[in-house]
């Protein structure tokens, strides 16, 4: 303990220091919480926006598709531009839509709402990104040591199980 109040007075103030620690730290908590809120809203609407736009994107490549079939030899070069402009826009939003929906929350599986329960396991920043790729690069390349050692041992006449 850094202070140790000895009289009446000093254990007042320390109360007083405390309480307004206290009401500072509710304050920091509260905004806190709204701002959870917050992020909430933000990702269901992007995830709900991202399901439009892809099924909008769907529908459309669809109908380029169907319009190019029935149409094939009556297409301008200026409208084949056009739609092969328009196919490569498509492709670039997808990777785009990928990209963003790596920010948000997916549905977990069985298997980990089994065994986690349903909880956000979602990495938010690059850095934890690269972090956990990292970490699994290096399981797997230690996984992949012990059985190629396995099999030089299995080979060499050792019987090791």
């Amino acid at each position: 303990m850094l202070f140790s109040p000895t009289n009446i007075s000093e254990c007042v103030r320390e109360w007083d220091d405390l309480e307004k620690g206290y009401q500072e730290m509710q304050d920091t908590h509260r905004l806190y919480k709204q701002k959870l809120e917050e992020v909430t809203k933000l990702q269901n609407s992007c995830s709900s926006a991202i399901a439009r736009q892809r099924k909008k994107l769907k529908e459309l490549t669809l109908s380029l598709k169907a319009c190019k079939e029935n149409q094939e030899s009556k297409l301008s070069p200026k409208e084949k531009d056009s739609v092969a402009e328009i196919e490569e826009s498509i492709k670039d939003k997808t990777n785009a839509f990928f990209e963003m929906e790596a920010f948000l929350p997916k549905k977990n599986g069985l298997y980990l709402n089994l065994v986690l329960g349903n909880i956000n396991v979602t990495l938010l920043n690059k850095q934890a990104k690269v972090l956990d790729a990292l970490f699994n690069f290096l399981l797997v390349w230690y996984y992949c040591t012990l059985t190629i050692r396995e099999s030089i041992l299995i080979s060499n006449g050792s019987r090791i199980k």
